[in-house]
């Protein structure tokens, strides 16, 4: 079977081209990117050639650039497709601590 989705580097490739051209439309500079995110202008320019950051630093220069709305997203569950859907997927209680030993 032929995977036709992209590869890894080709994804970070393609996030740091994004931010990169989206840095260009909100005229901004890698330098002043950098000041404004709070992260050094190597990581910036290191993140615009091949994508790869810390996803702190990701976060920092995808607020700066105002593109942080879809990390709300980043591991959300899945919206349900029908009511089978729903009583089918497991339900995930909130976690509790134990009780106190006294």
């Amino acid at each position: 079977m032929i995977d036709y989705r992209p590869s890894l580097d080709e994804q970070l490739s393609s996030l740091g081209e994004r931010a990169r051209q989206l840095r260009l439309l909100r005229r901004l500079g890698q330098a002043e990117l950098a000041e404004r995110a709070g992260v050094g202008l190597a990581t910036v320019a290191r993140f615009e050639k091949s994508g790869t950051a810390s996803i702190e630093n990701v976060l920092r220069i995808a607020t700066a650039l105002h593109a942080d709305a879809a990390f709300d997203q980043l591991f959300a569950a899945p919206a349900f497709a029908s009511l089978d859907d729903a009583l089918a997927r497991p339900f995930v209680a909130s976690r509790k601590r134990a009780p106190r030993r006294t």
